[in-house]
């Protein structure tokens, strides 16, 4: 095994998710990222008595729900991860493991590059800058995000949540991203309006070519321009429709090892970026359910809480 790959995944099963002996362990995967899955699975063996591996095959879409089957098997064990090609994050199959329990970490489009480099920061400083953007939005009611390249949008969030994503799940029923590093909400629906330029990646899409300009009224995305990309992101959304063309998240980067890689699960947690998302959103305290949920990334951005600015491209200034 790829030394690094095994000391990443010794550090996400006991630095991160706290495995114990007498817990039960669920891998799942598919062929896309067998060698991750497997790595996972030799490294949990040695930790817990009864840890299992399960390949599916890659989904189609991030939110797809995988079978009834495995999604029932999900909530049998205490700790679920799921290195894998598309998402399982915005799932009901998730969704209701959580509620009984059970620990899941999701890590769609994982790489061994992304899972070795990332792993290797500290924990401590993520949570800490985690925790202190998350205070700091505490009673904020509008977001303000801009760009030298055209973002300027507004989106409300008074009452919502403010979730912050560490990757640290060491308690029933926590569920989050490896590696992580992220504060996120659901904008209250039908009020964000403006234009998002989106000009780092796009999940399911990769890294940007040429800016996407997304046009936003009454918090849905009404027009798509720049090539090739925005159509591609476009009929992404139109496949699912209705819904799917809403703006169901807001998130802020803190991970100081992550790096702009093409892969949104690295991409939304890079430190000096924000992440605006589409589709499903009732994870994180909204009201959309479709089955599917895309992020893409703003390079750089200013961001202001109540018109105080707290982000001045890309720097945090809190």
């Amino acid at each position: 095994m790829n030394n690094k790959l095994q000391k990443a995944c010794k550090i996400a099963l006991v630095d991160y998710l706290g495995l114990k002996s007498n817990e039960s362990l669920l891998v799942i995967s598919d062929f896309n990222k067998r060698e991750i899955g497997l790595a996972l699975y030799d490294e949990g063996h040695l930790i817990s008595s009864n840890c299992i591996y399960l390949e599916i095959r890659p989904q189609s879409i991030n939110g797809e729900e995988p079978s009834k089957d495995v999604a029932e098997l999900m909530k049998k064990f205490d700790v679920v991860v799921c290195p894998t090609t598309k998402s399982l994050t915005h799932t009901n199959a998730r969704r209701e493991a959580s509620m009984l329990g059970t620990r899941v970490v999701t890590m769609p489009g994982i790489t061994t590059e992304i899972m070795s480099r990332c792993l290797s920061a500290e924990a401590d400083k993520i949570v800490e800058l985690s925790n202190k953007l998350t205070s700091r939005l505490q009673g904020v009611k509008i977001v303000r995000v801009t760009s030298i390249i055209g973002t300027d949008i507004k989106l409300p969030i008074e009452g919502r949540r403010i979730l912050p994503s560490t990757g640290v799940l060491k308690e029933k029923g926590q569920s989050g991203n490896l590696p992580s590093g992220e504060v996120y909400l659901a904008p209250l629906e039908d009020k964000s309006n403006g234009i998002i330029v989106f000009d780092g990646s796009i999940a399911g899409i990769g890294v940007l070519e040429n800016p996407v300009t997304v046009i936003i009224k009454n918090g849905k995305a009404i027009k798509f321009s720049g090539g090739s990309q925005a159509l591609k992101f476009e009929n992404m959304l139109s496949e699912v429709g209705g819904d799917s063309f809403a703006i169901a998240e807001l998130g802020i980067g803190t991970n100081h090892k992550a790096k702009i890689s093409g892969i949104i699960l690295e991409d939304e947690k890079v430190l000096g970026t924000v992440h605006i998302a589409f589709g499903n959103n009732i994870s994180m305290g909204g009201n959309i359910n479709v089955p599917i949920h895309i992020d893409g990334l703003i390079k750089s951005p200013d961001m202001y809480f109540d018109e105080e600015l707290v982000m001045k491209k890309g720097k945090l200034l809190i």
